[in-house]
């Protein structure tokens, strides 16, 4: 198989290694624990242990997967802590929908040259407006 040159050159930082492992009560969602590893395989202690959730809301436009980062050390924090990071997370989702939709909405839509203008067949017009 040839291999193409344009094609990007993809590799795993074998300094940034995680072990991941799941955590579910197949109700509310679930918690990821990513726990640093060397090259070896072995755990690195140097580096900290990493926390993130999952969970899935129904909304009247279908199913919106939630993922975020939970900001603890232990499973009993990360888990206190589940419930306050689906709010922050679906706070962050509205403000990024409502965002997109002012940038939507400021668009101008600007015809291109030719067609029926006030003046009859023309040229169209030359302002183009960001």
């Amino acid at each position: 198989m040839a291999t193409d040159p344009n094609l990007p050159d993809i590799q795993l930082d074998a300094n940034g290694l995680y072990r991941e492992e799941v955590f579910t009560d197949r109700k509310a969602g679930t918690l990821r624990r990513l726990v640093p590893i060397k090259s070896d395989g072995s755990d690195d202690p140097a580096r900290d242990v990493l926390w993130s959730g999952q969970t899935q809301l129904l909304t009247p436009g279908g199913v919106l997967p939630l993922v975020f980062e939970i900001d603890a050390k232990t499973m009993d924090e990360a888990l206190a802590k589940f419930a306050d990071s689906v709010k922050n997370a679906l706070e962050q989702a509205i403000d990024e929908a409502r965002e997109y939709r002012r940038e939507a909405a400021s668009r101008i839509v600007v015809p291109e040259a030719g067609g029926l203008g006030p003046m009859g067949p023309g040229p169209g017009g030359k302002l183009k407006l960001p």
